[in-house]
């Protein structure tokens, strides 16, 4: 049982993390024709698209990839609970929901920033993948370089990201009972 339930686990997250990832690709406005952008595109495509008929954009941001995701991580949490025997609470599903959504976008953006400092150290000269990274990351790592500027050619934005990421993570950690996020 806890393999089907890891498994399950690990299909809930990948699929929340993809379609994450394709609403960040679009509200950056990232370089669509980056293969890694096309990876997320094609891979989120066949659920995304029928849902887009029936729940269309607004403000730029796409309502039916959104709504996906959140319907993914509230489903984790109703499938879950029983797998394991329990029972289910439909809104502690919805709300437990959101704040997996919003933390799994948080250890994504973590893992991408942390890929992309380690890819700064060995990757030389043009990569497809760390120019994406750039983009994605960008529109948080700005804010933070305004207000600490790099201090001898060290960018400490990252370092700072991190700290904030991990500040965010333990707030929301302590609203969700350990159990459930495993």
């Amino acid at each position: 049982m806890e393999a089907i339930i890891y498994l399950l686990e690990i299909t809930f997250n990948a699929l929340v993390w993809i379609l994450v990832l394709r609403l960040w690709l679009q509200l950056v406005k990232a370089d669509f024709y980056n293969p890694f952008s096309q990876f997320v595109v094609k891979v989120t495509n066949p659920m995304v698209v029928p849902l887009r008929r029936i729940i269309p954009g607004f403000g730029g941001i796409d309502l039916a990839t959104l709504l996906l995701a959140y319907i993914v991580a509230s489903i984790k949490f109703v499938v879950i609970p029983l797998i394991n025997g329990g029972y289910f609470n439909l809104p502690e599903s919805m709300f437990l929901g959101v704040l997996f959504l919003v933390k799994h976008s948080g250890v994504l953006l973590f893992i991408i920033m942390l890929v992309m400092a380690l890819m700064s150290w060995v990757v030389q000269g043009y990569n497809p993948t760390q120019m994406i990274f750039h983009q994605l990351t960008e529109p948080f790592l700005r804010p933070i370089r305004r207000v600490i500027p790099s201090i001898g050619g060290l960018d400490l934005s990252v370092l700072i990201a991190f700290i904030l990421l991990n500040v965010i993570n333990i707030l929301i950690s302590g609203a969700i009972p350990v159990w459930r996020m495993l």
